[in-house]
Order: C-alpha cells, then structure tokens, then sequence
C-alpha cells in the first residue's frame, strides 16, 4: 500500500487496521480521502496477507463527520446527474468483500453513514454519539438513511434523520436497537476491535469472504432468490481440503471454548 495523504494505514497478523486521519477536520473527507478510500479498498482486494479490516477514526472526538462542508466537490452541470463522493467511500461499493470492523471512537454522523452501511459489525467506545445533520442544513437526507435502514429499525432511522441537530443517539441506545453490536470504554475500544478482527482473520479467506458475500446478497434479494443463490456460493467457497482439516479438528477435540456475549 502506498503512503496515504488522509489515511492511517498497519498490518499485523492479517489484520489492516484503517484510520480516517484528519482529527482537525473531525475526520471529516475531503476530495482526497474520498479518492484514498477508493484506491485503498481496492487495493485490498490484492493483498491476501490482509484477511479483516479495522477502520476507526484519529482521536477520541469523531470517527467521522461526513463530507468536509470547507472543500469543494466538483459537480456535473443540470439537475439529473450528480457525483456524490460518499458513494466511492464504502468496500462493497469497491467489491472488496473481506470482513470489516467499524470502531466507532466518537461521532459519527451524516456521511459517516456511507461508511458503516457497508461494514459487518460496529463496535463504539461507550461516549459515541450517532446523528445526520442533513434537514437541518436545509438538505434532503437520502443515501446515507438508504445506507443505514437495513441496519436500524424503521421508526429509529426516521427519527434519527428527521431530527437533524436536534437530537443525538447515544452509543447505549445504538446498542440496543442492533446498531452496534459491542460497547467498550473508549481507552479499550481499538484493542477490542483489533482482538476481534484477529479472530475473524483466523477463518480461512474465501470461506469469510463467500459468507459475508451470501449474507449481503440475503439483504438485497428475495428469501427465495438468495436461497437458490446459496448453492452457487457454496460450490465456489467451500475448499474441500480447508473442510477435510476442519473435520480433523473436530474429530481431535480441537474446539474452540466460546464466550458468551
């Protein structure tokens, strides 16, 4: 990977742990981030030693807060195209379909959204904040709300972005509703989630890889429809030698012992 303008960037054990790193702009993209994100997942679909990626934010204030309002996003001319550069920022966006894990360290809010719509879990430190500005501002909220329906309840997205400023989720309150599936005091949060993507890179790649992608594809498809997909993926992600040394360790009592969360 090269050396990124906007971007914090370590591998350690099949985990690349991500930073959006403009803490002075409260990690907020601007047109090079957006285009470092892009090549940056990209990329990562060429480098097997990454198995799972962590991405969080610089500091303790945000993990990020949407577009910079202070940088010019060139636009094409006329009302029936536009070039919305929160949609170049997400891994699925990129086709890169190695698990990823948000550590939310702060706020998160507006654009942020392209961003955890198109990760596998979120883990927040416990003093995180989750809102979209976007009605206050006198703008339409659309793609990050599309982005993030699929993960929160229906009452809760519209009230989240329908009350703009005027109101904030609490990292408690994501929790509840299934936002986030993990609170950590934020001293601890990284490390949690680096833990955890360590044991996710412990899954052998393209077993990962076609399990994430057949989940998302249940998302965006009917049950019917994903479920005559399902075989196809199978076929392709299932290594008969990878099956053959996990029924050794099974049939050896090399079990994992769980937590129970």
């Amino acid at each position: 990977m090269p050396d990124w303008e906007t971007l914090g960037y370590d591998v350690a054990d099949g985990v690349a742990t991500v930073t959006l790193d403009r803490p002075d702009r409260l990690n907020s993209f601007d047109v090079a981030m957006t285009r470092e994100l892009a090549a940056l997942w990209r990329g990562l679909r060429f480098d097997d030693a990454v198995r799972v990626v962590v991405v969080t934010g610089a500091g303790d204030r945000a993990f990020c807060t949407g577009i910079d309002r202070g940088d010019v996003i060139p636009q094409p001319s006329g009302p029936w195209m536009m070039d919305d550069p929160g949609l170049s920022i997400g891994p699925k966006t990129a086709d890169c379909w190695k698990p990823v894990v948000a550590a939310v360290n702060g706020m998160a809010c507006g654009g942020a959204f392209y961003l955890l719509g198109e990760v596998e879990t979120i883990l927040a430190a416990e003093h995180a904040t989750f809102f979209d500005p976007h009605v206050s501002y006198g703008m339409t909220a659309a793609f990050e709300p599309i982005l993030m329906r699929a993960r929160m309840p229906f009452g809760e997205i519209m009230r989240l972005t329908l009350l703009g400023n005027h109101e904030r989720m609490s990292a408690r309150r994501a929790h509840q509703i299934g936002l986030v599936q993990e609170l950590v005091p934020g001293e601890e949060l990284l490390g949690r989630a680096q833990a955890l993507a360590g044991e996710l890179a412990s899954v052998p790649p393209t077993v990962a890889q076609g399990t994430v992608r057949s989940i998302w594809l249940a998302r965006e498809l009917t049950r019917s429809q994903a479920l005559s997909m399902a075989k196809v993926y199978i076929g392709l992600g299932n290594d008969p030698q990878v099956i053959a040394e996990g029924q050794r360790r099974f049939e050896s009592g090399g079990r994992l012992a769980p937590r129970v969360r």
